[in-house]
């Protein structure tokens, strides 16, 4: 039996980790984050999404912390309803990118997050959103997308995968922005530098805790960094290959409840029913 305080603070992807494929929190899941708290562990949501599509997710789970945003470009306080802490993408730096990657591939969709607790997804013509739950406002053209300070843009080609498309973006922008994928439909192009490990460093210091005492769990490359600073990395059956080649451990799906699975172990009285569960109302950006 694992040690009840093993890890006292829990970093949690959302999408394909923390939430099933339909964007629905079981209440299961829902439950061993509850013993985990009680037992004096701390929860730390970590996601891509930037703040104003996280943060039904977080009153869904009362959550009233931290949470790492956009990416690692933001920290947001649920509590105070204020980010804390955030790096935006320089706009005339990401469309340089966009060239660069565009003269090697050939055009591609563009859509961006805005930066701030209101900030909208702005996509331009032709980019398409495959999540269940997520949407965005569209755009007239490119221009569009640079009116307002940034956390991240999104792209996807006609024609290539995701990871193709990453490995073209490293290759000719890796310098001016951090490339990486966080799902399916984009590749998403980041401040220089920042990943998931930066805001969550912070978050962890702010917290009064340290990485060995973190445990992580995900399941795309996005979340490799964040693996890389924890105690314990946990990728989920569902993860990308990459993310599994350096995690500790596997758990069950995210649709399996796998996150929930392996807090049970953590902390043995955190079992609990696997449904019903409770479905996110959608937001718009």
């Amino acid at each position: 039996m694992m040690a009840a305080l093993a890890y006292a603070l829990i970093a949690t992807d959302l999408d394909g980790t923390l939430l099933r494929d339909d964007d629905s929190l079981s209440s299961r899941t829902r439950s061993a984050l509850s013993h985990a708290r009680v037992a004096g562990a701390l929860h730390l949501v970590a996601t891509g999404r930037p703040v104003p599509q996280v943060v039904p997710v977080l009153r869904a789970l009362g959550h009233r912390g931290l949470a790492v945003c956009g990416q690692g470009a933001q920290l947001y306080d649920a509590g105070a309803d204020r980010i804390v802490w955030s790096v935006t993408l320089d706009r005339e730096v990401a469309e340089v990118a966009l060239g660069k990657i565009e003269a090697e591939v050939g055009p591609v969709c563009a859509a961006v997050n805005q930066d701030g607790t209101d900030g909208l997804m702005l996509m331009e013509p032709g980019f398409t959103v495959t999540h269940p739950t997520l949407s965005g406002e569209r755009a007239r053209g490119r221009d569009d997308l640079w009116v307002r300070p940034l956390t991240k843009v999104l792209i996807h080609h006609p024609g290539l995968a995701e990871d193709a498309l990453a490995e073209v973006a490293r290759a000719v922008a890796g310098h001016l922005v951090t490339v990486t994928t966080a799902g399916p439909g984009a590749v998403e192009l980041q401040p220089y530098g920042i990943t998931k490990a930066t805001a969550l460093a912070l978050a962890a210091e702010r917290l009064g805790t340290s990485p060995e005492a973190t445990i992580a769990f995900g399941d795309m490359p996005n979340d490799i960094p964040m693996f890389l600073w924890a105690g314990h990395g946990v990728a989920m059956a569902n993860a990308h290959d990459d993310l599994k080649a350096v995690a500790d451990d596997v758990t069950l799906s995210n649709e399996q409840d796998g996150v929930a699975a392996y807090l049970e172990r953590l902390f043995p009285a955190a079992t609990g029913p696997a449904e019903p569960t409770q479905r996110l109302l959608p937001t718009r950006a």
